[in-house]
């Protein structure tokens, strides 16, 4: 079986702590979301599917009467799980529809609209980076790895921030008073 990235989000979330597919979507949405991002509607079919090829263990934990289903990796979604990490770095691909629109804003031939898309990307990065502040600052285990993911996380949020504010700069004419700005 072919795993998909959401695949190996799975056995990742799942080898870090046995959990259901609402728990492996938790941590996703406080983690992984900042690069990459998973659903319920691609989560629980792929359970599914990882169960089927016997990398993941399903068990019954209902509570209060609703049903729930932990899961656990099993010793073939340790080892498929080894074997993505230990294969070659794939592409890096970004998706960001406020650059999308800033990119094709010549098409509105006006320099306030435009703007105005700079500072829509701008305030994304500081929502972005505001969250990841407070992660930083109440995560109280994190191993190495996350730590570092964190940090780049910040950094590029903190770059943005910057590239927008010397973007907004250059279009309303106004002189760059850092050195070093791009």
């Amino acid at each position: 079986m072919k795993l998909g990235k959401i695949g190996y989000v799975i056995l990742g979330a799942l080898h870090a702590d046995p959990g259901s597919g609402y728990d492996v979507k938790a941590l996703v949405d406080r983690s992984t979301r900042y690069f990459w991002a998973a659903s319920y509607g691609q989560i629980y079919p792929e359970l599914r599917k990882l169960e089927e090829a016997g990398l993941i263990a399903g068990e019954d934990a209902a509570t209060g009467g609703r049903a729930r289903t932990v899961y656990r990796l099993t010793a073939a979604g340790e080892e498929e799980l080894r074997g993505y990490l230990l294969s070659p770095d794939a592409s890096c691909e970004l998706r960001d529809e406020g650059l999308l629109k800033l990119f094709f804003a010549d098409a509105l031939d006006d320099v306030a609209a435009t703007l105005e898309k700079v500072r829509a990307v701008r305030a994304n990065h500081a929502e972005q980076l505001r969250q990841l502040e407070g992660i930083a600052a109440t995560v109280k285990k994190a191993t190495p790895t996350r730590q570092l993911v964190l940090e780049y996380g910040l950094g590029v949020h903190r770059w943005a921030l910057a590239w927008c504010d010397d973007v907004e700069r250059r279009l309303t004419g106004a002189e760059a008073t850092d050195e070093g700005t791009l």
